[in-house]
């Protein structure tokens, strides 16, 4: 949590944090000043002090909103920089950021670098300011060990704010499920009022409509998923599919809030009008993994056992998996679920058993989400629901769903 920052950043020996670029869709910064309209700006966090917000001169009235202690970019004209660099405009701006980080202190030591910005010219201007302010280091955590390690666990606010994009999501499923049984069959398509087919792309169009009128963004798109593609687990779909009854569809929808939030994840499969026995068969061992997995999950466990565990659960069945061939295109092809927040993918990591660190724990937010794959055979299986972990220890899944795989034809809209 938030709380534990501090602790984290002496545990890695840094003396500051360095988070740069906009506040919204940039989750460390989301993280920090709780969002805004901020297009650029450079948060300075040093060890045991208070964190200093640098902002354009436009945008104070959204700083200052921060509630955090902010500081005008104007306060170091880029015309008496640029004199100062004599024109060059990469040593003026490295000047800016050492006039920052001299107003905090700061002229030495480790900085851990993060953010969203132009990966060139920042690494430019590291450098140029390595030049003026030769006693600091600047280093990228690529331990996940002081800003994702705190974000690992989630405060009661974060989840609130992660069920209420829970709900969010179960609506506009079911309104995805309403307005696909709601269709007349014809030549085992879904057929539109104007007698062509229903179209995938259509489908997805609803999706980012619903979405948007109840308050959220889909940065990532959504995966809408029919026949061969439903077995490709990160094929988004082909727009130009028609809804045909009979196919597996995997429908996995990954939304956060409005400017960048929070996120939510959630899969179901579903086959319309009916389930051929394969896919039926599939879906039940994919549904019992699933079932086994979460009445075995237990605090302060590596989340990489449960990924052991589904794969003990598949080979028995006579799937392969990941575990026995890194490479492998079909069976069960990738981890168990991944941590949640403010990224869609963070810690608590299930592929990673050598870290201690990943342990579930009371504020761990975090997927369950086993799968079969089969391209070759037109098929693809995944189920999947977030999970929080309470103060007391015990498992929740933020929000119910039922878990059918055949949906009914002929059912009237509300």
């Amino acid at each position: 949590m938030k709380s534990d920052l501090q602790n984290y950043l002496a545990q890695q020996q840094a003396d500051a944090l360095w988070v740069t670029g906009p506040a919204q869709h940039n989750p460390f910064m989301m993280y920090l000043t709780g969002g805004g309209h901020i297009t650029q700006a450079d948060l300075i966090l040093p060890v045991g002090g208070e964190p200093l917000l640098c902002h354009a001169p436009m945008e104070r009235d959204e700083a200052a909103k921060t509630g955090l202690n902010t500081l005008s970019y104007s306060k170091y004209p880029i015309k008496e920089r640029l004199a100062q660099a004599e024109g060059d405009r990469l040593t003026a701006h490295a000047l800016l950021y050492k006039s920052i980080f001299e107003e905090v202190g700061l002229t030495a030591g480790k900085v851990i670098l993060y953010g969203l910005t132009d990966a060139g010219k920042m690494l430019s201007t590291v450098n140029k300011l390595q030049d003026l302010l030769p006693g600091l280091s600047f280093h990228g955590d690529h331990n996940d060990a002081i800003l994702l390690q705190a974000m690992a666990t989630k405060d009661a606010d974060e989840i609130e704010r992660i069920r209420k994009m829970a709900g969010v999501v179960i609506e506009v499923v079911s309104r995805v499920a309403e307005f696909l049984t709601s269709h007349q069959v014809s030549n085992n398509l879904l057929m539109k009022e104007i007698g062509e087919p229903l179209l995938l792309g259509e489908v997805k169009a609803n999706i980012n409509l619903w979405l948007a009128e109840l308050g959220a963004e889909n940065p990532n798109d959504t995966i809408f998923a029919i026949g061969r593609d439903a077995g490709v687990p990160h094929s988004s779909g082909n727009p130009t599919d028609p809804m045909a009854l009979g196919q597996t569809i995997v429908f996995d929808i990954f939304p956060c809030e409005k400017g960048g939030g929070y996120f939510y994840d959630f899969t179901r499969t579903w086959c319309l009008g009916y389930a051929p026995d394969e896919a039926q068969a599939l879906y039940d061992q994919v549904k019992s993994v699933y079932d086994q997995v979460t009445s075995e999950l237990k605090t302060d466990v590596n989340a990489a056992h449960y990924q052991d565990r589904a794969c003990d659960l598949f080979e028995a069945m006579g799937h392969s998996t990941i575990r026995q061939d890194p490479t492998i295109e079909s069976g069960y092809v990738h981890s168990l679920g991944h941590g949640l927040g403010l990224h869609i993918h963070e810690k608590p990591w299930f592929s990673q058993k050598n870290d201690p660190t990943n342990i579930l724990a009371p504020g761990s937010v975090f997927t369950i989400e086993p799968g079969l794959y089969y391209p070759e055979k037109g098929l693809g299986v995944r189920l999947e629901d977030s999970y929080y972990v309470t103060p007391s220890g015990k498992f929740e899944k933020f929000i119910d769903y039922p878990m059918e795989l055949c949906l009914s034809m002929g059912k009237k809209k509300r």
